[in-house]
């Protein structure tokens, strides 16, 4: 609590900053120059941020309320395009909520807050009003964030540098930080109601892992003026391809407006990936053809509808774990200098923050202001904004009560009650880098994971490296050893072998080791945990030999990855064989290391890789049998022995319980489509074919003898992964019982056909 010294020095600092603004009497940006420093009115405590409204007695103006439940006063900020500011105070608040209704103040308004309150890092209180702060409801940004000196709240170069966070630096950070923007707030009317919305089933969805800028940057068939952005990515030459490859939805690398760190400006990088975000509610500026005065926003919403009318659902990858003010250190953007230990979890040691992230700080999700702003950010997106889901980084991090990971937390019963969340994707990175923060297979009902044990029992099993069979059955069919609880279905796992962080696909067969030296940070950084295979030579070769298998390498994955029982995960431009030359951490590669080649298109090894990827998919989609919604029981289902799900080795004997537990280069998978649970649409039984799936991982050929009666009489070969083209007519039939050769490191998928 302040004392009345403390708050009379604060209120006397805002009366004087008033009279001054009031002495200059001119506001250009409200169209009118001459015109006097307009009242503020008491206006209302919500909405929080700025909203553009009808006023008491029909007057326009916005509506600014802002929590700061700690300070002394509170300031909103106003710029016209000379940079001018004007400061206005906010008198009233309720509940830590400051606010105030300013007349005349339209549409396209730039504007930030000041706060003021005690300085004393050590307690945890680091207000300091030279520092311009962004609204964190901001929904649209204006400008870069560069980090000069002036941004810090403390002196960065105090002499005595391990004390330096707590001296504060009393230089205006105003000219070097970017503005929020006053958007016009749309009725959503039934624009993203859900018979608008693909609303693809969760067993039924394929995910496209994708860079809007990565993506777009190189693509010739989008005019070059909007490359790199929102609507290049709803240009129908990106949504076309997306289409015919024959994906569900698009999971968005970070949208939100992010700021570039400091050690990455300083070696003429910047952050690429975005996981750095300071506005949940604003898409990033950097990201807008159209201009960044709000127009993202519609820009945005715009790449949604062309997505949607493909049929393609958005979901957006967030970064509410932590902010990027990162540590003591770091700079005063937004919360830190809003209410720092209302906003972030402090230790006992307040001039510290407790970081379960490696980021340098953790948003305080128990409080009840900081659940607030989460849940009214990711209600935006959805009904304001039209996305359909979120995948959570680091979501172990959220579900943390006062210290343990919790799946009673309030951030998890929030979302499990919330009437609009509920209904949406919801996709969980299931762990933190704190203590106990691995929680794989642990997230509730509702919740789908990112299953990284899928992701290292195939990577494994593709060099050669399994220790046995019994996990690498489990991560194919289902993963019910982690879901098969609390009525969760196969799709709670979400299978990849890659995703945005570590080696492409193309990279996992043609390095063993990470390459990330460009990063500047002496290839320590990026995991050494890569688990891939080089096929023989480090890196790029011009060895037919070595070239041909890394191929087929990448057809065994791809194969292995889109006949799995689960929701697969694609990452962009593992379709056409894309590499990033050895990194497996681009986060700071804004450049052609990231960005999609979109020439391998035209070269025809990764055409086939892309052709064979689009008829996977198609399998995938016509097959019932390959997108089970239940998972399977492994009984017989008739009275001939027939089981939902079989294994088998090469002597085409079904495995036996020593067989599980052993190693094995070769395994048969065999999935009956003959009694399918659940009903269709019209209540119908689902029947479906029956698939035999042989995978041999080992260099030497193998005969394998196919299962006769009751799994068939005859099989019909759909893929040979050991062809660089797969035939387009029906492939060769076989009798059961037959043995035929699989090539070394090869995928066979058998059609049942009688």
């Amino acid at each position: 609590m302040a004392s009345a010294a403390e708050q009379e020095t604060a209120h006397r600092t805002v009366r004087e900053t008033r009279e001054a603004a009031e002495a200059v009497g001119a506001f250009g940006f409200l169209g009118e120059p001459g015109r006097a420093v307009p009242p503020v009115w008491p206006g209302a405590p919500t909405p929080l941020g700025a909203r553009y409204r009808v006023g008491p007695d029909g007057v326009a103006g916005t509506n600014f309320a802002l929590w700061a439940g700690g300070a002394q006063a509170v300031e909103v900020c106003l710029f016209d395009d000379e940079e001018t500011e004007t400061r206005l105070p906010l008198t009233e608040q309720t509940h830590g909520i400051w606010h105030g209704f300013v007349p005349g103040i339209g549409v396209g308004q730039r504007y930030g807050f000041r706060v003021h309150g005690r300085w004393d890092p050590w307690t945890g209180a680091r207000w300091n009003p030279a520092k311009l702060l962004l609204d964190p409801y901001a929904r649209a940004v204006d400008g870069d964030f560069t980090l000069p000196p002036e941004v810090y709240g403390h002196v960065r170069d105090w002499p005595q540098q391990q004390v330096a966070d707590t001296v504060r630096d009393e230089r205006d950070s105003a000219p070097f930080v970017p503005k929020g923007v006053v958007v016009h707030d749309d009725d959503p009317g039934d624009e993203w109601a859900d018979d608008r919305r693909p609303k693809t089933p969760w067993a039924d969805s394929v995910i496209y892992e994708l860079h809007v800028r990565g993506f777009t940057k190189l693509h010739p068939g989008i005019p070059e003026k909007l490359r790199g952005t929102y609507a290049g990515l709803g240009h129908p030459a990106a949504v076309d391809h997306l289409r015919r490859l024959g994906v569900t939805a698009v999971e968005l690398l970070p949208v939100h407006q992010f700021a570039h760190e400091d050690h990455l400006l300083k070696r003429g990088l910047r952050n690429y990936w975005g996981y750095n975000s300071i506005g949940y509610f604003a898409p990033h500026a950097g990201y807008a053809a159209g201009g960044t005065r709000g127009q993202q926003v519609e820009e945005f919403k715009e790449m949604v509808r062309s997505l949607h009318d493909a049929g393609i659902e958005v979901i957006l990858d967030v970064v509410y774990n932590h902010t990027a003010e990162a540590g003591e250190q770091g700079p005063t953007l937004s919360l830190r200098g809003i209410d720092n230990r209302g906003y972030y979890r402090l230790p006992s040691d307040a001039r510290r923050y407790t970081d379960y992230t490696g980021c340098g700080n953790t948003l305080h999700v128990v409080q009840p202001h900081v659940l607030r702003l989460i849940t009214d950010s990711l209600r935006y997106w959805v009904t304001e904004m039209g996305v359909d889901g979120f995948r959570f980084d680091l979501a172990a991090a959220l579900a943390r009560s006062m210290h343990d990971v919790d799946m009673l937390s309030p951030f998890l019963a929030v979302i499990a009650q919330d009437p609009v969340l509920r209904r949406v994707k919801l996709i969980a990175e299931p762990w933190d880098v704190g203590s106990g923060g691995y929680q794989v297979g642990a997230f509730p009902p509702l919740w789908t994971e990112w299953n990284d044990r899928y992701r290292d029992a195939v990577r494994d099993f593709w060099r050669g490296a399994t220790p046995d069979v019994r996990d690498l059955g489990y991560r194919l069919s289902g993963s019910s050893d982690l879901y098969a609880w609390g009525g969760r279905r196969p799709y709670a796992s979400v299978n990849f072998i890659t995703a945005h962080d570590g080696f492409t696909l193309r990279d996992l067969v043609s390095y063993e080791h990470k390459h990330n030296e460009a990063n500047g940070e002496g290839n320590r950084d990026g995991t050494n945990d890569n688990r891939a295979w080089n096929c023989g030579a480090e890196g790029e070769t011009d060895d037919p030999a070595i070239n041909t298998l890394r191929r087929r390498q990448l057809r065994n994955l791809l194969t292995t990855l889109l006949v799995s029982t689960g929701v697969p995960m694609l990452v962009a431009g593992d379709e056409m064989g894309r590499t990033q030359g050895g990194s497996n951490n681009a986060y700071c590669q804004d450049n052609e290391v990231s960005w999609l080649d979109w020439s391998l298109l035209e070269q025809p090894g990764s055409y086939g890789l892309y052709r064979l990827t689009a008829r996977l998919l198609e399998l995938r989609r016509d097959h019932p049998v390959l997108r089970r919604r239940a998972f399977f029981s492994g009984r017989p289902q008739t009275a001939d022995g027939l089981r939902d799900l079989a294994w088998f080795t090469e002597r085409g004997e079904e495995m036996t319980e020593e067989d599980w537990w052993a190693p094995a280069s070769t395994l048969g998978l065999f999935l009956s489509g003959r009694d399918i649970p659940g009903r269709d649409a019209r209540g119908e039984k689902i029947t479906d074919d029956s698939f035999l799936t042989v995978l041999h991982s080992s260099a030497e050929p193998v005969d394998f003898a196919l299962p006769g009666p009751p799994w068939a009489r005859q099989y019909e070969l759909v893929v040979d992964t050991s062809l660089e083209e797969q035939a387009e007519e029906p492939g060769t039939v076989f009798e059961a019982g037959t043995t035929v050769t699989v090539p070394g490191r090869a995928v066979l998928l058998l059609r049942v056909r009688a």
